[in-house]
């Protein structure tokens, strides 16, 4: 999908220099101070977005233990924008990722062509009001007929071109390509297979690709879910890293998916949880904006051992610090 930050949406009405910051959150900070970081942002609530996202990230960057920053821009708070700041800091978790590729190769046009008629039909289904989408096939398809009908043409394409899916996928250099492919290579009918070069992608440079790639994955895991009989296994070890990453984007497409992941209390990946990524879990669960922290804070309660029921109820009533409290609490012997 195309990934597109610090845009000024038409809905948003938005003044010359630019969409207003309604709020400002943070993650990954644990020892930097929080004043020092805004203070180099040099932005604040009511203020439009920075003019230059690099030079403000190059700002923060030179702060002391600070190794590299994030701005993200994502809609919206009562009209506003909600400017999201990410912050590395000298020996925390790190989500790394590989070296971008520099091969000369690219899609069959048959694909390319496809795509972008996919892309343009689900921008005119977003617009309208429809964004639902079925995974239970393992691949997703839209509620959106004209987008449905696209998305069931990469089954065929898939299998006429599955050798140069993976190749561009893997040696691309084109960002663009391999955000194609990762998208298309989802519809492969071998869904046990397909696995592997879907978590390839995930640790891929370009955030597009890491987009796409979870998305073909995310729908993979409810079919498993539906079908185990099926022996598909979606494995959660890299969406718990991309919680400790620096995209805004990452973390919540994580998010996602680890959801599906430990619907049924899978004490492997819940530990693995709690071992690798709970301090950034629980930054997340405390964000400002409500429908950005819930999944996160929901997760925490998982990490608590606590009944999704149980999780809802205390978020109703505002309490996320009884959970936390729970799930960072010494374990139990059982």
């Amino acid at each position: 999908m195309r990934l597109i930050l610090f845009v000024c949406l038409a809905a948003l009405a938005c003044a010359q220099e630019g969409p207003r910051i309604g709020l400002i959150d943070f993650y990954g900070l644990h020892k930097v101070p929080q004043a020092k970081v805004r203070q180099a942002l040099g932005v604040r609530e009511g203020d439009p977005l920075p003019r230059s996202k690099g030079d403000a990230e190059e700002r923060i960057d030179a702060i002391s233990g600070v190794v590299e920053s994030h701005l993200e821009a994502v809609c919206c708070d009562a009209g506003r924008m909600i400017l999201y700041v990410g912050v590395e800091e000298k020996g925390a978790a790190h989500f790394d990722l590989r070296e971008p590729p520099d091969g000369e190769v690219n899609l069959p046009e048959d694909i390319t062509t496809t795509y972008r008629r996919f892309l343009d039909a689900s921008e005119a289904a977003s617009r309208a009001g429809q964004t639902k989408e079925d995974l239970t096939q393992g691949h997703a398809l839209s509620g959106d007929q004209e987008v449905r009908d696209i998305q069931q043409q990469f089954i065929p394409i898939v299998k006429t071109y599955l050798g140069e899916l993976r190749h561009v996928l893997r040696d691309s250099g084109d960002e663009a390509q391999r955000a194609t492919a990762a998208y298309v290579i989802a519809y492969d009918e071998n869904r046990k297979e397909i696995v592997n070069d879907l978590q390839f992608a995930l640790k891929d440079p370009d955030a597009g690709v890491r987009v796409n790639a979870t998305r073909g994955l995310r729908a993979l895991a409810v079919y498993a879910k539906l079908h185990p009989e099926a022996g598909v296994k979606v494995e959660p070890t890299w969406f718990i890293e991309m919680l400790n990453s620096l995209s805004w984007t990452d973390r919540t497409q994580a998010l996602g998916m680890l959801q599906i992941l430990t619907d049924q209390r899978d004490p492997d990946a819940i530990e693995q949880i709690r071992e690798r990524a709970l301090p950034s879990l629980i930054e997340m669960a405390r964000w400002k904006t409500l429908p950005h922290a819930l999944p996160a804070f929901l997760l925490v309660g998982r990490v608590a051992d606590l009944p999704d029921d149980q999780v809802q109820a205390a978020w109703t009533r505002g309490d996320r610090e009884s959970v936390i409290a729970q799930a960072t609490a010494p374990k139990r012997k059982k």
